[in-house]
């Protein structure tokens, strides 16, 4: 065990607000680079806006917030022209757009066609920010965050009438508000008010020790399990936990069944009467949780914007549970008021009565928020587990509330500063996740990520996680891993495990030996069904890699490229190594394997760019970044590696833990397609891989002539 290193918290919170400082910047100086430098039209073709809308509708939504319905401007678009099914979508549609439900927008004015150059300061004293609840072919709904009302926002056309409104992507600075005011307490903490807990997590006190074999401990030994069929890692990983006094870290690589052994650890924890908040950095980490916690019929509550969530846990909100409890009647009369309010501005264009009808709307929000809020107490009081993200946990809810045990999931991709949002007062912590893959994405230009087998860079991180901090200040003594994993064919797994996991990893036995032709629907057995490692090696120099800028040169003037550019910054693609992708896809989906059982994934988005037809040939399949897909499974993965030069450069695909993402994706099949020669200069990890590929995959040399390119 590593000796404990003490640390300064003044110093330590200090410098996390430096650094969180220059990220916040970071991201909205992108932000404000895009908006200032393009049209609101050139923005939504890069995804990034929608104009050209009117509002249709506005009622009242949680915490007497308006919701406004926003729809395309029937003197700009023509109802679709498809013949909807039952049910179906036969309106006026809006255009090709990236706005996302969950999305922070600016909804404002839209400037005339000639403005260009805009601050988003200026935008935001004319607009007003909000989140995207709902998006559908022909609408848009979004909740305004702030007491402004449509009037203020739109103009006095705006609503119903001939004024139109765009809304535009803007980076959220709610979380680091929260991160700053935490950071700012821990700094502020005296000596006395720092908890066990706290001197345990910054090496001042070491942990209570834990025996190594708790199967005869008196207090966790003998425990009546919820599911008996856990295998004997996850069971010592719970015991762990429950015996563990300040802190525990469970490490699940992937496929390990880490949420499964989770949902155990809470229910154990509910048996001995304690209170648990489960937390975790994004809203499906959180939602995975209470999808499985659901049917065990426990009084749960799911924090966080309806927005946001999904639509199964939806009945544990706060929006649902503060209509449907007993406690939510007590607001239902006053939102009905107020909804009647919002519906009787559209029927006015006097000016006088509507500034009157605001003026009884924002009496009645006052009162809404009120009853509202002792309703809320009440429901977060009686419940035994509350779960939010980590951010969300800082909301006014739980100020003041006590809980027992905080669960924090995907702790490994979460910022530090973002897991003392709900640690800063708790008694006791159990962080699960996996340090080996990829941490939280960091934009500041001080936190950038080592490449290959090359050391981090000297001097604080963002991101060096709270997983990792804690790993390197106490050891394996505050750690159990999950070792059974139930993904991956045994072939796909070895290498991951030899080289990352101490060769512990073990494929379970229904996963071991399963191949694309043992899928539960016909499959044809040939090569690519039968073999569950593929390397289609492009080595001699046929299939070089392009700069994005190098395929606008060819004189294109499309605006869409130049603004993904700017956002995805210098990348990288290859049309003929996309060509081999689609080859190899079409070769699987022929033999009968379905296009949703088929993922894509490649470190570069611009060559997902080229790739992007292959949704139209074969709908269903799915293409994304290996960064966008950790977590995330399929029966057959395709990885495209991209690069292929005489220089041997291999930016960041040098990364282990981007690698290891990328691996360890698939069920049946994964399929590597790259160049070896290119690929083994990267480092010595990216050579031992090059290695494991030609000794053990079934190793294919292309043949250029019976390509065409993918693009």
């Amino acid at each position: 065990m590593p000796s404990a290193k003490l640390i300064d918290i003044p110093s330590f919170a200090s410098t996390q607000l430096t650094l969180l400082s220059s990220e916040l910047a970071a991201e909205i100086a992108e932000t404000s680079e895009l908006v200032g430098a393009h049209t609101p039209t050139a923005l939504q073709r890069a995804g990034l806006a929608l104009t050209n809308l009117v509002v249709n509708a506005q009622r009242t939504g949680y915490g007497g917030k308006t919701v406004l319905e926003l729809g395309p401007d029937s003197a700009t678009v023509t109802a679709s022209s498809s013949n909807p099914q039952k049910g179906g979508y036969d309106g006026p549609e809006l255009p090709e757009h990236g706005i996302r439900t969950g999305d922070i927008v600016l909804v404002s004015e839209q400037p005339a066609g000639s403005a260009k150059k805009r601050e988003v300061r200026e935008l935001e004293k004319k607009g007003a920010k909000g989140v995207v609840t709902r998006v559908g072919r022909g609408m848009v709904g979004v909740t305004l965050d702030e007491d402004k009302e449509v009037e203020n926002v739109v103009g006095t056309g705006g609503l119903g009438g001939s004024g139109r409104v765009w809304m535009v992507k803007l980076a959220d600075d709610v979380t680091y508000r929260r991160m700053n005011g935490t950071m700012e307490k821990l700094q502020k903490m005296s000596e006395s008010e720092r908890s066990m807990f706290i001197r345990v997590l910054f090496g001042l006190s070491s942990p209570s020790l834990v025996p190594a074999d708790l199967t005869n401990d008196p207090e966790v030994g003998s425990i009546e399990w919820v599911d008996p069929t856990l295998n004997v890692s996850q069971k010592d990983a719970i015991r762990f936990a429950l015996a563990s006094r300040e802190i525990a870290l469970i490490h699940g690589p992937p496929g390990t069944g880490k949420t499964h052994t989770l949902i155990e650890l809470i229910l154990q924890l509910l048996r001995r009467d304690l209170r648990v908040l489960v937390c975790g950095p994004s809203n499906i980490s959180v939602d995975n949780i209470v999808e499985r916690l659901s049917p065990h019929k426990l009084p749960i509550l799911r924090l966080g914007h309806p927005a946001r969530l999904l639509p199964s846990v939806l009945s544990h909100s706060l929006d649902i549970l503060t209509t449907t409890s007993d406690a939510g009647a007590i607001v239902k009369d006053v939102r009905a008021e107020m909804d009647a309010k919002q519906a009787s501005i559209r029927k006015t264009r006097n000016g006088r009565e509507r500034r009157v009808i605001y003026t009884e709307l924002k009496e009645l929000r006052k009162e809404y928020r009120e009853r509202e809020r002792r309703c809320v107490s009440d429901l977060v009081g009686r419940s035994k587990v509350v779960l939010a993200t980590l951010h969300g946990a800082g909301g006014y809810h739980l100020k003041n509330e006590e809980f027992d045990v905080v669960i924090i999931d995907e702790a490994s991709q979460a910022l530090e500063a973002q897991c003392w949002v709900p640690l800063l007062w708790a008694k006791k912590a159990v962080l699960a996740g996996d340090h080996l893959q990829l941490p939280p994405t960091i934009k500041s230009l001080n936190s950038k990520a080592p490449k290959g087998d090359q050391p981090k860079e000297k001097g604080p991180t963002l991101e060096t996680t709270l997983f990792d901090r804690l790993l390197a200040l106490h050891g394996p003594v505050i750690k159990r891993m999950l070792t059974t994993q139930y993904r991956m064919h045994e072939k796909i797994m070895r290498f991951p495990s030899d080289e990352l996991y101490e060769s512990k990893l073990v494929a379970a036995e229904h996963a071991r030996e399963r191949l694309l032709k043992d899928l539960p629907y016909e499959v044809e057995e040939n090569d690519d069904t039968t073999e569950p490692l593929v390397f289609i090696d492009t080595q001699g120099g046929d299939f070089p890699e392009k700069k994005e800028e190098e395929l606008d040169n060819k004189g294109s003037t499309d605006k869409k490229k130049v603004i993904k550019r700017s956002l995805h910054g210098e990348s990288k693609s290859n049309e003929m190594e996309a060509a081999l992708v689609r080859q190899h896809v079409r070769g699987l989906v022929e033999a009968g394997v379905r296009p949703d059982d088929i993922a894509v994934v490649t470190p570069y988005n611009a060559q997902l760019s080229i790739l992007a037809p292959l949704k139209d040939e074969f709908p269903g399949i799915e293409l994304g970044s290996v960064d966008g897909f950790q977590g995330r499974e399929k029966e057959a993965v395709i990885v495209s590696l991209v690069r292929s030069n005489d220089e041997g450069e291999v930016g960041f695909l040098g990364e282990k833990r981007r690698l290891n993402v990328a691996m360890t994706r698939p069920r049946r099949s994964l399929t590597v397609i790259g160049d070896s020669e290119t690929v083994k200069k990267g480092s010595a990890f990216l050579k031992r891989w090059m290695e494991f590929l030609e000794e053990n995959a079934d190793l294919r040399y292309p043949d250029v002539s019976s390509l065409a390119p993918a693009s």
